[in-house]
Order: C-alpha cells, then sequence, then structure tokens
C-alpha cells in the first residue's frame, strides 16, 4: 500500500516530510516519525505496520464510549500499535510506545469479513491511535461502508486538516479525547498541541455522530474553570454533543492520585451548564440518559448493562422530544 501525505524535501535536505498529521516530521533515510509507523526507506514513505493489528474483539459500544449510538449494541474493535502522542498516563502504553516484530496482516478485506462474520453492528478503529494508519483506516473503512458496516473511530484527534476532510465522511461515529483545554498541557505533557485536536473536532460536528471524552487528571485539567471552556468550545459546535468526564487512575508514568466521583460532580455539573448530555465515567455509578425537557428516564447504563427506559424511537417516550443521536 502506498503511503499518503508524503513529500520528497529538497535535494540539498534529502529525506521525506510527513503531512498526515500536525508534527509535520522529517524522515532522514531509515528513520520513523514520531508515531513510530511511518519510515523512509530508500527516499519512499513506507508502513511497515500496515494491516498490523495489535488485537481484535467484540466489544459493548459503550465500551468506546459511545452512548448516543445504538445503545447496547456489540461492535467488532480493531487496535493498532503506535501513536502521535506521548501521554504519560496512556492505558494503553505496551501498544502506543512498544513496537514487536512482525504479526500477521489483516488485510482490510479481511477485517471486513470477520466483523460481518461476528454478526456485528461494525468496526471500531481503537485501543491505540489509529489515524496513523491512514492509509489502512481508510481502505477498511470504505470497504465496511459498501457492506453496511458502520465505522467508529476511537482517537485523540490529532491529524492534519485535508486527511480529516477526507476520513470523516467514512465514519458514522466517532469518540474524540479532548484532553485539556490548554495548550500547554498539550505541548507539556503530551507532546501535541490543543489546536488541530479542535478543528478535527469542528471538522466531524455535524458530519458524523461525535462524542467527546475528557480524562480528568487531579491538578492537571480539573478545575472548573477549565471544565467550562471546555463545555463552552462543545456547546459552540452543537449542545447535543456528549461528553464523558471519566475518573482518572495512575498508569504508565503517571503517580498522581487517583481521582475520585466526589471532585468529578462539580464538573459534571459545570458541563450541564452548556450541554445537554455530560455523564461520569470509570466510576461505579450510573450513567443515564435523561430527557432534557421533562427529565424522563430515558436510558439506563450501570457499567455496561444497558436498558432502554422510556426511549421510543429516538424520542422520549413521555414529551415525545426528539433525543440527539443514533438510536437504531
Amino acid at each position: 500500500m502506498a503511503a499518503l501525505y508524503a513529500r520528497q524535501e529538497a535535494p540539498e535536505n534529502p529525506g521525506l516530510r510527513c503531512l498526515l498529521c500536525p508534527h509535520a516530521c522529517f524522515l532522514a533515510e531509515g528513520k520513523t516519525g514520531v508515531c513510530g509507523v511511518r519510515k523512509n526507506e530508500r527516499g519512499e514513505m513506507s508502513l511497515p505496520y500496515y494491516a498490523r493489528l495489535s488485537g481484535a474483539a467484540i466489544d459493548p459500544i459503550e465500551k468506546k464510549p459511545l452512548y448516543h449510538f445504538f445503545p447496547g449494541r456489540k461492535i467488532f474493535s480493531a487496535g493498532f500499535y503506535g501513536c502521535n502522542l506521548r501521554c504519560p498516563f496512556c492505558q494503553n502504553h505496551h501498544i502506543s510506545q512498544e513496537f514487536p516484530g512482525k504479526t500477521r496482516a489483516t488485510l482490510p478485506e479481511e477485517l471486513v469479513e470477520a466483523a460481518l462474520a461476528e454478526n456485528s453492528l461494525g468496526i471500531a478503529y481503537t485501543y491505540s491511535e489509529p489515524l496513523v494508519h491512514f492509509e489502512y483506516l481508510l481502505q477498511t473503512a470504505q470497504a465496511a461502508r459498501a457492506k453496511g458496516l458502520k465505522n467508529v473511530l476511537v482517537s485523540n484527534g490529532y491529524l492534519n486538516e485535508a486527511p480529516a476532510a477526507r476520513l470523516v465522511p467514512f465514519l458514522d461515529a466517532a469518540n474524540i479525547d479532548l484532553k485539556s483545554f490548554s495548550d500547554g498541557f498539550y505541548r507539556r505533557e503530551l507532546g501535541g498541541s490543543l489546536d488541530p485536536v479542535l478543528r478535527f473536532l469542528e471538522l466531524a460536528a455535524g458530519r458524523t455522530h461525535l462524542e467527546v471524552t475528557t480524562l480528568v487528571i487531579p491538578g492537571k485539567n480539573d478545575s472548573p474553570a477549565e471544565m467550562g471552556r471546555i463545555a463552552s468550545f462543545l456547546a459552540g459546535l452543537n449542545q447535543d454533543i456528549p461528553l464523558h468526564l471519566s475518573c482518572y487512575r495512575p498508569m504508565y508514568r503517571y503517580t498522581i492520585r487517583e481521582s475520585t466521583y466526589r471532585e468529578l460532580e462539580p464538573l459534571l455539573d459545570t458541563a450541564r451548564q452548556k450541554l445537554r448530555y455530560v455523564y461520569p465515567g470509570n466510576v461505579d455509578r450510573e450513567a443515564n440518559t435523561l430527557c432534557p425537557s421533562c427529565g424522563e428516564l430515558l436510558v439506563r447504563r450501570q457499567g455496561y448493562r444497558v436498558s432502554l427506559a422510556a426511549l421510543k424511537n429516538g424520542r422520549c417516550g413521555k414529551c415525545g422530544r426528539q433525543i440527539a443521536g443514533v438510536w437504531e
């Protein structure tokens, strides 16, 4: 598979420039970019991990997390290697920052057939960062769409606008990590920047079903002011975008103490002043969907156990309000 979004640099500066993500990595001969999966081999961009999956499993759609997209359904989930950010709290660092020897390739058509064999709703591209495998993602999403499968992206959203505009039309849903509303946090902690993620969210909003997750880390991104900025930005796109605020637990290089539901509660309240659907994550609490008009319980969630209480054909069974999402 030929790599996309790469160019030769000037003769006096031989090498390749990767134009897929905002890092714009310069790759000398034999070198890889920040993501670890795009490489200059003899003056051509190669994809040494093309079609190499880190794993595949059938997951509840709520695990992505997606709460307003076919609740209670299962989806075939494919994982990858590599990432273009360096989150020190990454829960999947063993696949995002570590690379195995050659693994068996699963071509796009094979992945689609595997999803069909499981009678899955579709394919979720997840676990590590899918976008750095753009070519595989695009091919698979096109093949899946042709077979009537849904395409779900779980991602950091760190992608340039041209490839994003090419991919988004083939997505049926996405959950994007908005890790902070501070560019300083993105630069110091993650080795990236905030603006490209915001641009990805702007592009995706209204073009696919979009939900957003923020992992709430004590002392890093847990101020009410920052949460207010996150909620205001998303509300400016659409007040119906579901926001998941997840409790942090120490992972990888972070030893910061875990966050608690008590600390999460005021942030949930802050976000709910701007957004209609805000949910807690990584806590032993119900994360239910209520009607914004009359408060009726529409979808009850306890962990991955889901029941449709009073949601009828995408509407509140009590007052009839249309509830944002893709329900059936």
